[in-house]
């Protein structure tokens, strides 16, 4: 399967489809990306007196185009 080291759905998963998407890249299931300041749709809440990075509504990790910058980020370039 061509590229299948940067894509695949899970459809077992009890949590699929965890996004509202017709796919998901299932890859970065827990984004790699949730200690940076990472280009995805978060937003910092403060919930019991500290600021928390929510990630709910973000799909940047599951979109199988942002694979290359994922990889770009984690390794520091």
């Amino acid at each position: 399967m061509k590229n299948s080291f940067r894509y695949f759905e899970n459809r077992d998963c009890k949590y699929y489809p965890c996004h509202k998407m017709e796919h998901i890249n299932c890859l970065f299931c827990y984004c790699p990306l949730y200690t940076y300041d990472c280009p995805g749709d978060y937003e910092m809440r403060e919930i019991r007196g500290r600021m928390v990075k929510v990630c709910t509504d973000c799909t940047y990790p599951h979109e199988a185009e942002n694979y290359p910058a994922i990889i770009r980020i984690l390794s520091g370039y």
